[in-house]
């Protein structure tokens, strides 16, 4: 068969992808397989020499750990980035981090195409391409679980498994799961298979990152969080003394303690872009101390009305992310006024771990805008409380108009009644 180009294709060295691999190769094509290395638990050298085996013509490995805490973590947590209030997004903040070392590695290959695994029904084909087109606009991409000849080879996990049996792909060096797991630093998701019925509980064994809270630690770890311009540059365990400056080392030592006290579990039904709702399981320890330590910073330093606005914005700016507009011009402009709110926010937040818990306790800051002496209850600072009744009284004004005005409707619909 003749040659049709060059292929970097994502890869994870699971059985989707194994085969992916391989049709790509019987299709023509000259397959360079890509493993982006976000700081997922697994053997890549076993990876690696899979890929080969399958006939990839090249393997690349790409350390993206520490690009992926400093250029999408931590800006994500500084922008509030919450999908439906409650969903960190470990996912969606990987996908841009991974096409971008994707599309770089094609430049440097000499590769026409970029290739990946997901299917057409979930998030992930919408993350990836976006990325691809808006890196590489002239990129073409070639989507396996949206080809008609794909489909028409593979219409369920059977065939994939008689085709690389019939192949001699290697699918049970792992023990499978009844479900999909993604993991990367900032989280590990669980979904589909048993998890599909939402009203099933998941089992503990589902767990991997997290104790369970009951069985956590029964002493808490009380950790001071020290953010620059909404960034954590700092952690200092005030137990045992242990402390990280370093992004990296940062982030996986959050990911540690908050793992061994059940911190950052979520269960929950979300809406994906393409349309359909799914079950997720999720693992953050790491991101959720950060985002309940900076919200708590931010009470201190952040005017009134810089936040009111920039939560408006916070909405906005997670549905972006988790859409796949990561490299976009509204990004561009959400970016520029995040980084703008968060200019002064900084100082310290102590925060207590226990049993599946990140509370803060105290806080402190050179540039606080809270006032001790101006709040207090027991001195009058420079705030003149006589000031108020006026303050009241201009409020009212609208208040007091409102109740005359439905007080005039009412008698006059009684008298057009009578």
């Amino acid at each position: 068969m003749a040659n049709k180009g060059k292929v970097v294709l994502a890869y994870s060295g699971g059985l989707d992808t194994s085969i992916i691999l391989k049709w790509l190769i019987e299709q023509g094509y000259e397959v360079v397989a890509y493993i982006a290395d976000v700081g997922q638990v697994e053997d890549f050298e076993a990876a690696r020499e899979k890929a080969l085996n399958v006939g990839a013509s090249k393997v690349v490995i790409d350390d993206l750990k520490e690009e992926f805490v400093t250029d999408y973590i931590f800006p994500s947590i500084k922008g509030n980035a919450v999908y439906e209030g409650r969903y960190l997004m470990g996912t969606a903040v990987a996908r841009p981090v991974i096409a971008k070392g994707q599309i770089r590695v094609a430049n440097e290959e000499g590769a026409q195409f970029v290739s990946h695994g997901a299917t057409g029904k979930g998030n992930d084909q919408v993350r990836f391409e976006l990325g691809y087109y808006a890196l590489q606009p002239d990129i073409q991409v070639l989507a396996p679980w949206k080809m008609p000849e794909f489909l028409e080879a593979f219409k369920g996990r059977t065939d994939m498994l008689n085709y690389a049996d019939k192949h001699g792909i290697p699918v049970t060096a792992t023990k499978k799961k009844p479900y999909s797991e993604d993991e990367n630093l900032l989280h590990i998701s669980h979904e589909a298979g048993i998890l599909e019925d939402p009203n099933v509980p998941a089992g503990e064994d589902v767990y991997s990152r997290t104790t369970a809270p009951e069985k956590a630690p029964d002493v808490a770890d009380i950790i001071e969080v020290t953010f620059k311009d909404g960034i954590p540059v700092h952690v200092k365990n005030q137990t045992d003394g242990t402390e990280k400056s370093d992004p990296l080392d940062l982030f996986n030592y959050l990911n540690d303690i908050g793992g061994k006290h059940g911190v950052g579990r979520l269960d929950m039904v979300e809406n994906r872009f393409v349309g359909i709702k799914s079950r997720g399981v999720y693992e953050t320890p790491g991101g959720t101390i950060l985002q309940n330590a900076l919200r708590d910073l931010e009470g201190l330093t952040m005017d009134r009305e810089v936040m009111r606005l920039r939560d408006m914005f916070s909405s906005k700016f997670a549905e972006l992310i988790y859409n796949g507009f990561w490299f976009s011009p509204e990004m561009e402009f959400l970016m520029a006024a995040i980084d703008k709110s968060q200019e002064l926010i900084d100082g310290t937040v102590q925060v207590k771990l226990f049993k599946g818990v990140a509370y803060p306790i105290a806080r402190t800051s050179p540039v606080a805008l809270y006032d001790e002496k101006r709040s207090s209850m027991d001195e009058e600072g420079d705030f003149r409380q006589q000031d108020s009744e006026g303050f009241i009284k201009i409020n009212a004004i609208r208040l007091q108009a409102d109740t005359r005005i439905k007080k005039v409707a009412r008698d006059l619909k009684k008298e057009n009644a009578a």
